[in-house]
């Protein structure tokens, strides 16, 4: 079998859980048939989470025509430089760009405000800094939107989903000074044990993805391990992060069981009572 070809459905749960982190837009196939794939495992929830304007906006719509979809919506970390200073190699998704600066920024950053005041966008993100992809040249640019996505977050009273990616401390610092809002998500949780106890002490949710199940993902383990049960979400960040042992092929919502399995077998406890506290904890986080 080829390792593009999409992993086979895996047993259902017997309890409903969320996938908290998607992005449907980047998948195969329909978004009816994706929602029914995930239904069929007893994936009953997702929130879908745009990454640009374009993608913010399609997040409210599917929302809007979906129940079980809840929407994010957000500038990802690595596209506010895009805006600020162009994208010539056209790395995204929209191709190459000419620089915008700022005036582009606060533009962009209104249409994530405006759509973040709709009922069925329940957060706003993912948004904080990815020191991985983005050079010294861009740390600017996305403080500056990592800021502003937090008080768009605090003024409409929704969830504010951070993108943390070699960068632990300096996200820290910005939620501790900007104040963060009364719901955080640290999606795809990256971080160690220590960090999994300040973000405990914060209150801020953890969300454990399919790499959490990754032979060298022994630190993440460690995390969960610590992690309060009331803080604890499972995603897919599909279609990246698929977890062992379908590593290289694409992700979706249906695989949550797998990764939740896994994570259960790490905190000890049994696959019902994690799903059925995964479940509340992501209704609560994102106030559906």
């Amino acid at each position: 079998m080829s390792r593009t070809d999409a992993p086979p459905l895996p047993e259902p749960l017997r309890v409903p859980v969320a996938d908290s982190h998607t992005h449907l837009d980047m998948q195969d196939g329909t978004v009816e048939e994706g929602l029914a794939r995930a239904a069929a495992v007893n994936v009953t929830a997702v929130v879908q989470v745009g990454c640009d304007v374009k993608g913010s906006h399609w997040a409210a719509e599917t929302a809007a025509a979906h129940p079980s979809v809840h929407a994010s919506v957000a500038l990802h970390p690595n596209e506010a430089p895009r805006i600020v200073h162009g994208d010539p190699e056209g790395t995204s998704r929209q191709g190459a760009r000419e620089p915008g600066g700022r005036a582009a920024l606060d533009e962009a950053l209104a249409e994530i405000d405006a759509l973040a005041a709709l009922d069925h966008v329940r957060a706003v993100g993912e948004t904080g800094l990815d020191h991985f992809r983005t050079g010294p040249e861009g740390v600017a640019a996305q403080e500056e939107s990592f800021r502003a996505h937090i008080e768009i977050a605090k003024r409409h009273g929704k969830a504010l989903v951070i993108h943390d990616r070699d960068a632990h401390a300096d996200v820290l610092r910005i939620l501790a000074d900007a104040g963060a809002p009364e719901r955080t998500v640290f999606h795809c949780y990256s971080g160690d044990a220590d960090m999994a106890r300040i973000c405990a002490a914060a209150g801020y949710f953890m969300s454990f993805a399919g790499n959490v199940t990754f032979k060298n993902a022994q630190p993440l383990r460690d995390a969960l391990a610590v992690a309060p049960a009331e803080l604890v979400l499972v995603e897919t960040d599909a279609p990246f992060l698929t977890p062992a042992p379908y590593r290289g092929r694409p992700n979706a919502p249906y695989l949550i069981p797998v990764t939740l399995r896994a994570m259960a077998e790490v905190r000890g406890t049994d696959e019902d009572t994690l799903a059925a506290a995964v479940y509340d904890n992501t209704a609560r986080a994102f106030d559906f």
